[in-house]
């Protein structure tokens, strides 16, 4: 990584042998983009999930997002693949586009995440996503809640992690 750009300079990934995916701090205009990567994304992963907002609320705060918080894209040459989104000591937000689950991009984002809050992390992610407690459990995060989901916008019962260096 480097911090004086905040992009990360891996340039090639060996598996493919082709370019790797670029990590890089997101623009404004990158939100649009960013936002279709998140709907696709929720869709796919939490299919049995209502979502509370429409696609337009979800694009407007995409837009907030990018300017307020310490956003990251990924980046397959032109197109988003991937986002990280994080707010003070929260990972906010943690999204790869459908058909990039998988091959190690996630790896990679929560990676940047331990390295940009070195002195840890938290999060929350719905109790249904098994997939994603694996995923987090197995970089180090450890669960310390549950709820019955009356405290965020989908009414969906939730667990917290955190990740203590």
């Amino acid at each position: 990584m480097d911090t004086d750009t905040d992009t990360d300079t891996d340039t090639s990934d060996a598996r493919t042998g082709g370019p790797a995916v670029l990590l890089r701090r997101a623009l404004p205009a990158d939100a649009p983009a960013l936002a279709e990567v998140w709907l696709r994304s929720f869709a796919a992963a939490l299919p049995t999930v209502r979502r509370a907002h429409g696609g337009e609320a979800v694009r407007a705060w995409f837009a907030h997002l990018v300017t307020g918080c310490e956003t990251w894209g990924a980046f397959d040459g032109e197109r988003a693949v991937g986002l990280l989104v994080l707010d003070g000591d929260e990972l906010e937000q943690l999204y790869l586009a459908p058909d990039r689950r998988g091959q190690g991009l996630g790896d990679r984002l929560v990676t940047l995440a331990k390295e940009r809050r070195p002195a840890g992390l938290v999060l929350w992610t719905f109790q249904v996503n098994t997939p994603a407690h694996r995923f987090y459990e197995r970089h180090g995060f450890t669960e310390t809640e549950r709820t019955d989901g009356t405290r965020n916008e989908e009414r969906e019962p939730d667990v917290r992690y955190v990740w203590t260096p």
